[in-house]
């Protein structure tokens, strides 16, 4: 994984997105903390896409216990759960 600051990626975006396309993992960094990641996108197709929709053809799309799992796990999640531990 290569990383390099955020004045360097911006000098080198085009190579930078090059280096994705091509399977690489750019860590970019500002003030010596990580501030973003850029890796290659997730390559999807329509075959995939297409064999979901008919496995689930047919089929209830949600069942009666879906809307209590929902505000179960509302409740269950707060503020301070959703926060970056890796964060000064």
């Amino acid at each position: 994984m290569r990383e390099m600051s955020a004045s360097e990626a911006s000098r080198n975006f085009s190579a930078v997105l090059d280096a994705a396309e091509h399977g690489e993992t750019i860590v970019v960094h500002r003030g010596g903390r990580r501030v973003a990641l850029i890796a290659p996108a997730p390559r999807a197709n329509g075959k995939a896409l297409l064999e979901v929709v008919q496995d689930w053809r047919g089929r209830d799309a949600l069942d009666e216990a879906f809307e209590e799992n929902v505000a179960a796990a509302r409740t269950s999640v707060t503020a301070e759960l959703d926060s970056d531990p890796w964060r000064d």
